[in-house]
Parts: C-alpha cells; sequence; structure tokens
C-alpha cells in the first residue's frame, strides 16, 4: 500500500492508493477536522473495505476548509464522480455505512455507463 501527500491549491489532498483495480475508485471528500472525529473513522473503515471487495483504489481528499458532511463517491475511469453516501453528522457505524455503500454500488452496477462494474455483481450480492 503506497500513500501519497500533496497540496493541491488550498487543499490538502491525502491519497490512499490500494489494489489495481478494473477502473475507478471509491473517494471520500471531508474536511481535514473530520479526522479526529469517529464517524469518519468508521466510514473510512467502510469505504476500505468495499474497495478491498472489489479491488478498487480508495482516495481520501481532505479540504483545510470545515464543514460537517464526509461524502463517498465512486470516480469512474474517465473521472466521473458517482455519489455513494452522504454523512451529515449523524453517527454512523461501519457496517450500516459499508450496507449503504455496497447498495448503491450494486444499483450502480446495472447501468450501462458502469459496465465495467457488471463483473463485481457476483462480489457485491455474495456479501448480502
Amino acid at each position: 500500500m503506497a500513500s501519497v501527500l500533496k497540496i493541491v491549491g488550498f487543499s490538502l489532498v491525502l491519497v490512499f492508493e490500494m489494489l489495481k483495480n478494473c477502473g475507478g475508485k471509491i473517494t471520500i471528500y471531508a474536511s481535514s477536522s473530520a479526522f479526529q472525529e469517529g464517524r469518519m473513522k468508521s466510514i473510512n473503515r467502510a469505504a476500505e473495505k468495499l474497495a478491498r471487495m472489489l479491488s478498487l483504489d480508495t482516495e481520501i481528499v481532505a479540504f483545510e476548509r470545515k464543514f460537517a458532511p464526509i461524502y463517498v463517491y465512486y470516480k469512474s475511469e474517465d473521472e466521473e464522480l458517482v455519489p455513494l453516501y452522504c454523512n451529515k453528522g449523524e453517527k454512523s457505524d461501519a457496517r450500516e455505512v459499508f450496507t449503504r455503500l455496497r447498495n448503491m454500488m450494486f444499483v450502480l452496477s446495472f447501468h450501462p455507463k458502469y459496465s465495467n462494474l457488471k463483473k463485481l455483481r457476483r462480489e457485491i450480492i455474495q456479501f448480502s
């Protein structure tokens, strides 16, 4: 597992690269202040579990500007962001977040634009 730290404009971007994938990655957008919160830990744990299960990369983008929501997106090969999950400040455990992420990826796998996810459908449904 490699990690890269970059400064982009006024944003701090922290990238965790995992396995090489079938195209795309799971991306988490959060305020840098969210890293001190337990909800970021559970969301990150759930996103990494899903990424491992589907052999996708993960990326965390931490902004210096403070804001409450934590967003999780699927970033396709063509860099299009598809929203999967949003936590607006409520407490959620990793299992609940993982279930929501998995369900959204399953639905997304039926979209013709994301046909590369079709081959992952079996892995997604297997953990239901």
